[in-house]
């Protein structure tokens, strides 16, 4: 059997962006292959009937310490950002459309947008702040905005946004390995053992 994890993400969790400073290695530390699914929150949360933590205040703030937390364990940088929640309709579909059309610009991408929402706390729900990180990280705004509103982009994002439901999920981050799941970026450990004796 392959080795194979695969992250359903949102951007705009700050646990999807905990994951994904930790999957890489672990990934390549089990010989596996990370299969980066994007999908819409939103869309996950409204078809589950979830929603997120900060909707119960105290569920929020213990959260916000709590990622604090594992940030400081993982030695990553995170800043909660003072925008939060930010609409990341625009964020995914580019993830989704650079997966499809430039994959070889794909993490990149991640990279500029993790680090710009969780980093440096930007507000990437406005349309300004996006463009200016774009363009800081090498990107040209103007085919972004046309790829963002291909419609083969926006069916690519529906699609993986129901099949992440299909299959059980109903928050990020979320790794199958084969058809087991893990919810939460402090499941990791779960994930390396179910790799490990794939």
């Amino acid at each position: 059997m392959d080795r194979t994890v695969e992250f359903f993400f949102d951007v705009g969790s700050p646990t999807a962006y905990l994951a994904w400073t930790q999957l890489p290695r672990i990934a390549a530390e089990c010989g596996a292959q990370l299969v980066y699914r994007p999908m819409l929150l939103g869309g996950v949360f409204k078809a589950t009937g979830n929603a997120s933590p900060v909707s119960v205040p105290a569920k929020g703030r213990w959260m916000g310490d709590d990622i604090a937390r594992w940030a400081r364990r993982y030695g990553v940088p995170f800043r909660f950002n003072p925008h939060f929640p930010i609409n990341t309709l625009a964020l995914m579909r580019g993830a989704a459309g650079l997966q499809l059309q430039r994959p070889d610009e794909f993490e990149r991408y991640l990279k500029a947008v993790f680090d710009a929402l969780w980093v440096q706390g930007l507000n990437l729900g406005d349309p300004t702040v996006l463009a200016h990180v774009l363009e800081a990280t090498g990107f040209e705004v103007g085919p972004f905005i046309a790829m963002v509103a291909d419609p083969a982009v926006k069916a690519r994002l529906a699609a993986t946004t129901d099949e992440a439901v299909a299959r059980g999920v109903f928050g990020a981050p979320t790794c199958f390995v084969g058809e087991a799941m893990f919810f939460g970026q402090d499941r990791l450990d779960f994930v390396r053992e179910a790799l490990q004796a794939a």
